[in-house]
């Protein structure tokens, strides 16, 4: 009987056409409204890395503490970062399965004996846990072992697009670049490997900008490789030269650690409090331990990695649905009940009610498949527009994926058969006495 009535449905359009086109373009709007929103606020909001955010933890440590002048980033008064001190102390005290310290900087690099002239690279100061940690793929070679951070390496790992634009995507794995004028060796290339928004390291362009050079941690500090964002200190100010940095009560250092299991969770709670505890006693904190160790979705809802501003936007595009799906309704309702006798003749000739309601619903799904594909392009227009009006490292968001067009069509159908229901009850509600009496 469906084929029946998709045919019933097909002919159905070309009568009361202006209804049905205003029935088409009200559901495409709201679609085209409301998913334009949804798909950004879907890839903002997404997990990055969903495999594992339950078992990665950043550790924080309030090192600032009550006074006036200080920088705290966070809602609960602590720092997003670390300072260099702590930092270390927690990779060297500790042992859990993976860990990794980190810092963004930027590197000048020139390949020898190829035509590329000096670039600017951003690259990631980290450990060698790293890799493993956050599965990392590689396309060449592999990352530095934990030998090779002890021994301060001059090793270098290059992200894909990094090797395509100096060696046109060839392997280069062996090969030695000039890194800030000193030589270091690549020993891997990374395959796809961007999560967004980059949650190791947040920054305000956590979802276009991607690191492109990694090199070890211990080498950066060696090197005093100079940060290249998220720095912020105390009233006491970073103090003089690198080893001022080093040993000053700034924030800039990320800590991240790999705990499988509860237990292990809370074993590094128990290690972070015993350490401030230890920090106070030494008389380096005057306050009591205030700390914190959250997973990677409690990370990015703590430094409100998606805009208030999108969410705002998509709660106002499913109002502007729920209006299109009320004005769908009336539009239905005048549509249904302008020809009340050819209800009737089937209703005479036997037809239920529930064929009737069948019908009738499955015209209402077309037109919703019909709007949906409006809506579709609508989507597409409207996300356009959001390029225009979003800050730059957002506008990688807008894009429309294979899954956002079906799941569109989906909330297009969906819509359009709640918009119908009252409708089509009242359409199978016709007396057929009635009608048969005035024809």
């Amino acid at each position: 009987m469906f084929g029946y009535y998709f045919r019933l449905a097909l002919r159905s359009l070309r009568r009361n056409v202006a209804l049905n086109v205003f029935s088409i373009l009200a559901i495409g709007v709201g679609i085209g409204a409301s998913m334009s929103m949804l798909t950004i606020l879907h890839a903002a909001a997404g997990d990055p890395i969903p495999v594992k955010s339950g078992r990665l933890f950043v550790p924080q440590i309030d090192n600032f503490g009550p006074q006036p002048g200080a920088a705290p980033q966070g809602p609960d008064q602590l720092p997003t970062s670390l300072t260099y001190t702590d930092a270390v102390e927690l990779v060297r005290a500790h042992n859990p399965a993976r860990q990794a310290a980190m810092y963004p900087t930027t590197l000048t690099i020139s390949a020898p004996g190829t035509e590329i002239l000096a670039l600017q690279g951003q690259a990631l100061a980290t450990d060698s846990g790293f890799f493993p940690m956050f599965n990392t793929s590689f396309e060449y070679g592999g990352p530095w072992t934990r030998v090779q951070d002890d021994a301060h390496a001059p090793v270098i790992v290059l992200a894909r697009a990094f090797n395509d634009r100096l060696f046109g995507g060839t392997n280069s794995v062996g090969r030695s670049l000039l890194v800030n004028g000193k030589s270091y060796r690549i020993i891997g290339v990374m395959g796809s490997w961007q999560p967004s928004p980059r949650f190791y390291d947040l920054g305000s362009d956590s979802y276009s900008r991607a690191d492109e050079l990694f090199v070890p941690f211990t080498r950066a500090i060696d090197e005093q490789m100079a940060v290249s964002g998220g720095l912020s200190c105390d009233n006491n100010g970073p103090g003089d030269g690198w080893n001022g940095l080093l040993h000053s009560n700034c924030i800039w250092v990320h800590v991240w650690v790999e705990l499988p299991t509860a237990r292990d969770v809370a074993s590094y709670r128990t290690f972070l409090r015993n350490y401030a505890a230890e920090q106070r006693r030494q008389g380096r904190f005057s306050w009591p331990p205030h700390f914190a160790l959250r997973d990677v979705t409690q990370w990015l809802a703590y430094n409100n990695v998606v805009p208030a501003s999108v969410r705002t936007l998509a709660s106002v595009s499913l109002a502007v649905l729920l209006v299109c799906v009320f004005n769908v309704t009336g539009l239905m309702l005048a549509k249904f009940m302008a020809h009340p006798a050819a209800v009737g003749v089937r209703r005479a000739l036997g037809a239920p009610r529930s064929a009737i309601f069948g019908q009738c619903l499955v015209e209402v799904g077309v037109i919703g498949l019909a709007g949906g594909l409006v809506g579709i392009g609508l989507t597409k227009l409207g996300l356009m527009c959001c390029r225009v009006v979003l800050a730059e490292d957002l506008s990688v968001l807008t894009h429309l994926a294979g899954g956002d067009v079906i799941g569109a069509l989906a909330v297009a159908v969906v819509a359009t058969l709640i918009a119908g229901l009252y409708p089509t009850w009242r359409a199978t509600q016709v007396h057929p006495a009635v009608h048969l009496k005035a024809q």
